[in-house]
């Protein structure tokens, strides 16, 4: 979503602005100290002009490999 935003041209503060919450919000997603549940991720990927469902395919094409690796690792130990 860091990357939705800056190809946006949105600053952190003009992305909340635009879902009505602080900048500390969009700052703690980024930074991964907090998760978007789907209502908000909706939201954001509205203000960013992006599609959600290639949001999270490409979020699914960067996570299956750790994926694979981490059961991969299970099945040795």
């Amino acid at each position: 979503m860091t990357e939705a935003r800056k190809a946006a041209g949105f600053t952190q503060a003009e992305l909340a602005a635009k879902v009505s919450r602080p900048q500390s919000f969009v700052s703690k997603y980024e930074l991964g100290e907090r998760r978007l549940d789907v209502v908000e991720f909706l939201e954001v990927a509205e203000a960013l002009g992006v599609d959600p469902a290639r949001v999270l395919r490409k979020i699914e094409r960067v996570a299956s490999p750790k994926r694979a690796r981490r059961r991969a690792n299970r099945k040795i130990q």
